[in-house]
Parts: structure tokens; C-alpha cells; sequence
């Protein structure tokens, strides 16, 4: 009997990999466009939390997508105020209402919120060796932004858990350090 052919066995191997990689190249979420920034009208860009307004000009890279959901999906969570004149702008996409800064709620970059499937739901958010239950309230729009309806703020990213300071203090992050975090979080 003849032993099996090592051009054989490489070509098998390479094209396993070849496959595998394509595999995992094709569940990345990529950009799927960019707007162009425009400048707010004077006091119609609320700066609370530190929040960007958009620059005259700017591109600004948009997606449809965000990273695949596991047990500890990576993420950016950043702060905002979900308040009735809070930077979080009108009332929540789920239940068209306010929602007070020390109640746990967010807002998911766009892939994430899919299409309001998770409105009103629970996701589990870890931290500094915390974990904190918030409740999904709205979208954070990685397609649009730099207008109006998103009070001249730029499009978020696909990676962003938006966060009422009740996370953040559930969290255990000193209020100075409120902003940006590295986090992972789940549906509950």
C-alpha cells in the first residue's frame, strides 16, 4: 500500500486554513459607508458627558453591523444621560420615554439593537471585577448622525454599550474616570 502524498497532505492542510480564515474574515462587521460631518447650529450640539459634536467636513465611517454576540462580548462602554434634556437627545427608541441617570439602562451601537430585538431586554455588563443587569433602551446610531436627530453628534461606533452613571457606579468606576471603558457584556 502507498503511503499518502505530502503535496496532498499540504495541499489539504492549506486549503483548511484558507477556508477557516475566510470563515472568520467573513464574521467581522466592516464599514459600510461614511457621512460627511456638518456643523451644529449654534447651542444645538449638547456637550454633557464630554459628548463630540460633529466637525464641519469630517468624514465619518458608519455601520450596519457590530461584532458577534457571545458569553463575554467585547465592547466600549462610554456614559450618557438618557434624561429628558440629557446628551442622549429625544426619548428612548423602545418605549419612547425618559429614563432617569440612576436607573441601569443602555443604548447599543446599532448591530447590536438588530432591529429592536433587544428593547426592554436585560444584558449583563462586567467590569473592574463587577457585573451590573441594565436594561436595553435605545439605539446607539452607527449609521447616522451629525443632524438634528442625533443632536449633531457623530454616528457611534459598532462597538459602544451607552450607559446611564448608574452603570458606571455599579461598575465601581470613580465618577473622574466615567467615559470610556473597556467592558464585556451578555444578554441576560
Amino acid at each position: 500500500m502507498k503511503s499518502f502524498c505530502p503535496n496532498v497532505s499540504f495541499l489539504l492542510l492549506f486549503t483548511l486554513v484558507l477556508t477557516s480564515f475566510v470563515y472568520s474574515e467573513a464574521q467581522k462587521c466592516r464599514p459600510n459607508g461614511r457621512i460627511r460631518g456638518k456643523k451644529a447650529p449654534p447651542g444645538q450640539c449638547n456637550k454633557e458627558n464630554d459628548s463630540d459634536c460633529c466637525v464641519q467636513g469630517k468624514l465619518y465611517t458608519t455601520y450596519e453591523c457590530s461584532p458577534s454576540v457571545s458569553t463575554n462580548t467585547k465592547a466600549y462602554l462610554t456614559i450618557n444621560s438618557f434624561e429628558k434634556g440629557g446628551d442622549g437627545g429625544g426619548p428612548s427608541e423602545c418605549d419612547n420615554q425618559y429614563h432617569s441617570d440612576d436607573t441601569p439602562v443602555v443604548a447599543l451601537s446599532t448591530g447590536w439593537f438588530n432591529h429592536r430585538s433587544r428593547c426592554l431586554n436585560n444584558i449583563k455588563i462586567s467590569a473592574n471585577g463587577r457585573s451590573v443587569v441594565a436594561k436595553v433602551v435605545d439605539e446607539c446610531d452607527s449609521t447616522k448622525g451629525c443632524d438634528e436627530d442625533h443632536d449633531y453628534q457623530p454616528p457611534c461606533p459598532n462597538n459602544i454599550v451607552d450607559a446611564s452613571k448608574a452603570v458606571w457606579k455599579a461598575l465601581g468606576v470613580p465618577e473622574g474616570q466615567w467615559g470610556g471603558l473597556d467592558i464585556t457584556w451578555s444578554d441576560v
